[in-house]
């Protein structure tokens, strides 16, 4: 990584209690303004943000470990990002690309294009948020293909609109209570390499799943197969190697669409430009948000130009979709990561998180470390078992907060405790960050 200059010292420096009178008078008009349904991970609230470090309002610096959920990859104030954007905003903020098209737009969709694997002849559609990029790539395969079944996988997450909803796999606190669900969704087993037989293959997991979509949806009623190629919310599994390619291969072989949801996993937070890429796997759709502009509200699918031009005239799009300010702040952003040569510094924060943290595996309460690059995390077991153990992930999580470490809880039984450094972390902070996760899981027993 090319030597990066901080706005804010790169430091863990607490100075008050958690929450701090600041934080504790925003918590309070909050709750007189804000839906009790949207919930906060952090008791305080923030002031700044740079490199890794969260400033809040009461002058607390926090370690940021978790990225805003892998969005500020390059960092949430990004000189270049900044500068972009605030070039963009004294022009215009809005037109609607399906009113007044600009440059941005096709300058975004250029990037996706060169990036993205395969070179087949792609094309792209530029969105908002990662559940509406998910939802129009299902509509691009439904209408390429003319089928309407949709096949995810267990421990999936797609998001909170009510198709993604029935695409995710975990029932609190995304689906409770939201229901009745969009229909033609039909779930598989995961490739789960802690969790699956011991000695099961990426292709006989592969074969497993598909053997109960050949059974109970039939092969040609498949629209699309619909995989996060490393899962995000259901806690950072990396399935077995040739998982993956066989699904792929199935989808080809059959006539359904093969879409990988890369919306965590993707723009660099693996290693690779995106996860995919390990294992050389090229998508038919590819769907892609988060990291995407640098922290700015930005997604979208990019895929094979055939299926993406199945669709009518304006049967897709959205009035803020491919917003010129986003838009200026992802060519930012993939500069951001080819200058600071982000993909290498990827590889070199999983180095250290092993190094830091590999010997707490098998021990206590950690039963594996997993992942790639900046995307990693630890699978908290009972001793001695492998039974999920939640209480000590939370209680994990919360010990590192009141120390000014920020990480993040995930998966389907809450026992996942997941790394998602901003890539422009600096060793020092990284190391101290991991020096306090250690410490607390070896409290935890």
């Amino acid at each position: 990584m090319m030597s990066i200059t901080y706005r804010l010292p790169q430091v863990r420096n607490l100075v008050t209690a958690f929450p701090g009178p600041k934080s504790a008078e925003l918590a309070t008009r909050r709750k007189a303004a804000i839906a009790a349904g949207v919930a906060s991970s952090l008791p305080v609230y923030a002031a700044d943000a740079d490199g890794g470090v969260i400033l809040d309002v009461d002058g607390n610096s926090l370690v940021d470990l978790g990225s805003g959920i892998a969005v500020t990859t390059v960092g949430a104030s990004n000189p270049g990002v900044v500068a972009a954007v605030q070039e963009a905003v004294t022009h215009f903020t809005h037109t609607c690309f399906m009113i007044a098209p600009y440059e941005g737009y096709v300058a975004v969709a250029e990037k996706l294009i060169e990036h993205t694997p395969g070179d087949h002849a792609k094309k792209v559609a530029l969105f908002n948020s990662g559940a509406e990029a998910v939802e129009n790539a299902v509509k691009i395969a439904r209408i390429a293909t003319k089928r309407q079944a949709i096949v995810v996988f267990d421990h999936a997450y797609h998001g909170r609109t009510n198709l993604t909803m029935a695409m995710t796999a975990k029932v609190m606190p995304y689906k409770q209570g939201f229901g009745p669900f969009a229909g033609e969704v039909y779930r598989v087993p995961m490739s789960y390499p802690y969790r699956d037989p011991e000695g099961l293959t990426g292709a006989e997991a592969a074969a497993r799943a598909l053997l109960l979509v050949e059974k109970q949806v039939g092969a040609e009623n498949v629209a699309a197969v619909v995989i996060e190629p490393i899962l995000g919310e259901g806690g950072f599994v990396v399935p077995a190697e040739g998982f993956l390619p066989a699904l792929s291969a199935w989808c080809t072989a059959n006539g359904a669409v093969f879409i990988a949801d890369e919306i965590q996993s993707g723009f660099a937070r693996t290693g690779a430009w995106f996860a995919c890429d390990h294992e050389g796997v090229v998508p038919d759709l590819m769907t892609v948000a988060k990291g995407l502009a640098g922290g700015m509200p930005l997604s979208g699918v990019v895929g094979r130009a055939e299926l993406m031009d199945a669709s009518h005239a304006s049967g897709l799009g959205g009035t803020y979709g491919g917003n010129p300010v986003a838009c200026a702040a992802s060519v930012a952003a993939f500069e951001a990561v080819e200058e600071l040569r982000l993909l290498e510094r990827a590889r070199h924060i999983e180095g250290l998180i092993r190094q830091e943290l590999g010997d707490l595996v098998g021990a206590g309460v950690v039963g594996e470390l997993r992942g790639r690059g900046a995307m990693m995390a630890l699978e908290f077991v009972k001793p001695g078992t492998s039974e999920p153990n939640p209480d000590a992930a939370k209680a994990v999580a919360g010990a590192c907060l009141a120390e000014g470490v920020l990480i993040l809880t995930c998966g389907t039984f809450g026992n996942i405790v997941r790394l998602l450094p901003p890539l422009v972390i600096g060793d020092d902070l990284l190391t101290d960050a991991l020096g306090v996760l250690k410490k607390e899981i070896l409290a935890a027993g």
